[in-house]
């Protein structure tokens, strides 16, 4: 008889692989952090004796939930703007905010908040993009979870970079030091084509292809984006981007709402992988994404919250619900997208855009024991029916909700047993959350006193940065301007070979 570190009996496992295998009763032996054996219970147990036994309570057992895309410590900011256009959103909210309050201890604690809302959902694995990455990373491991974590790249300043060559010098650092985490997989994040130039584009593009990691980026999350892609570059967002060279990378893809059957095949040939936001696009309005026809077209496409700010939470229960409904509605169709598909893109194939679905995403021998357990026994879940095993699928994905969720593992580590979090102070990070609001609903009262203030704020100036600001005014006395353009020249300090980001403001006379 072999050994085994745990064994978990009594259950119904949905493996999620190829052939969605079902095991009723079922058994999962664990070593090692990975799965050694799984299958009918009477067999599991026959071949494998564990220090530790788990009965399961014939609950559901699935593999932990994949949220393909999201900026984990944006926790802290949800509600403080929303029912605005994504522009308005970003550039008049979040940016500001963030450019005042995100920290290395900000992004710790709202990367704490965030893993705990996720554990207790069933997610055992998640994407980000943030700033301060390598702070996302440290809380991440610490609570347990597994995260792609992508270092933000702007062309404008950010909060843990001047400049592009210091995001991006970050990002290689960030890259050197945790490329080999068991739980981390470092990543470039170039925010978008439209806040990163073709030449940011194809540098951070090369040094993800240097080091073999994923690029994430947001690409074609809006039709204004798309449009001005058309107007600046004379092409759509996905030829642009591929002219620069991005898809030499593993690149996985948040949105992707507005492309065409042609770009479809684009991202499939590069294998690029993609994030299906459904909440997320429909609160900003940005439309509405072709998934069932990107499934048909053979792409790997998961699903992603975003970050709390946008959705505002990180429910991926109800996400996948969402995304299942929205296909049907979006088609006409009630067959589109069913129950199995929607929670195999929560699962297998987020883990495949992802690029780790070589290690999680189903309940498969040697692949690591990352699981959620969900009790479907529930009023809300009352009655059930198990004629068929589209059944369990259904259930699970119309009417389960994420507090049905009582037990979570990652790599063979419990992060929650009994509903009870095991690696994180929820208590301890809401109170601590409570502060921060507080600090931050000050300084948006402030800033919203001074009109000074609220375009300094959006432009992006600090003290320790130089900025241009241009005056048009009508002149009475041209002769003195005439002279102080003939006095000594300024000194030029640094020159720049991709273009800035410049904020234009235009008043009344």
């Amino acid at each position: 008889m072999k050994k085994a570190d745990l064994l978990l009996t009594n259950g119904v496992f949905l493996t999620m692989d190829e052939e969605y295998h079902v095991f009723s009763p079922g058994a999962m032996a664990v070593r090692e952090g990975r799965i050694a054996a799984i299958g009918p219970q009477t067999e599991v147990e026959a071949g494998y004796q564990a220090g530790e036994r788990v009965d399961c309570g014939g609950r559901v057992v699935i593999p932990g939930l994949v949220n393909a895309h999201t900026h984990a410590a944006m926790t802290l900011l949800r509600g403080i703007a929303d029912d605005l256009r994504l522009d308005v959103w970003l550039l008049g909210y979040m940016f500001p905010v963030e450019r005042q309050f995100a920290t290395p201890d900000f992004v710790r604690l709202g990367t704490r908040l965030a893993c705990a809302e996720m554990i207790r959902s069933g997610v055992t694995c998640f994407a980000d993009m943030y700033y301060f990455e390598e702070d996302v990373a440290a809380a991440t491991a610490e609570a347990g979870m597994r995260a792609l974590c992508a270092q933000t790249v702007l062309k404008f300043p950010s909060p843990d970079a001047p400049s592009f060559e210091d995001a991006l010098a970050a990002s290689r650092e960030f890259i050197q030091r945790w490329k080999d985490h068991p739980l981390v997989m470092p990543a470039v994040g170039p925010h978008s084509p439209y806040l990163c130039t073709a030449d940011m584009l194809r540098q951070s593009a090369e040094l993800a292809a240097e080091f073999d990691v994923p690029l994430h980026t947001h690409l074609s999350e809006t039709a204004l984006e798309v449009e001005n892609s058309r107007r600046e570059h004379g092409m759509p967002v996905i030829p642009y981007v591929k002219k620069q060279n991005l898809f030499d990378a593993k690149v996985l893809a948040a949105h992707c709402v507005h492309i065409d059957e042609g770009e479809m095949r684009t991202l499939l040939h590069y294998n690029v992988g993609v994030a299906h936001n459904p909440s997320s696009n429909m609160k900003l309005a940005s439309g509405f994404a072709p998934v069932v026809k990107m499934l048909e077209t053979g792409l790997a496409v998961g699903i992603g919250t975003d970050g709390p700010a946008s959705n505002n939470d990180l429910d991926m229960f109800e996400e996948t619900r969402l995304a299942a409904f929205i296909a049907k509605g979006q088609s006409g169709m009630p067959t589109a997208l069913p129950a199995r598909m929607a929670l195999t893109m929560a699962t297998r194939l987020g883990a495949k855009a992802l690029y780790m679905g070589d290690r999680i995403g189903s309940l498969e021998p040697g692949k690591s024991a990352d699981v959620a357990v969900v009790d479907l026994s529930t009023l809300h879940n009352s009655p059930s029916f198990s004629r068929s095993t589209d059944a369990l699928y259904s259930q699970l994905v119309y009417t389960a909700h994420a507090s049905d969720v009582t037990d979570v593992m990652v790599a063979g580590r419990w992060l929650m047993r009994g509903r009870v979090l095991q690696t994180l102070d929820e208590a301890e990070l809401v109170r601590q959350a409570r502060e921060v609001a507080k600090r931050i609903d000050t300084f948006l009262i402030e800033r919203e006193t001074s009109v000074f203030s609220k375009l300094v704020a959006i432009g992006g100036a600090t003290e320790g940065e130089s900025f241009e600001v241009q005056v048009k005014v009508r002149l009475a006395d041209r002769e003195s301007v005439v002279q102080a353009m003939a006095a000594e020249p300024f000194a030029v300090v640094r020159v720049r070979r991709y273009r800035e980001y410049d904020t234009y403001f235009v008043f009344d006379d």
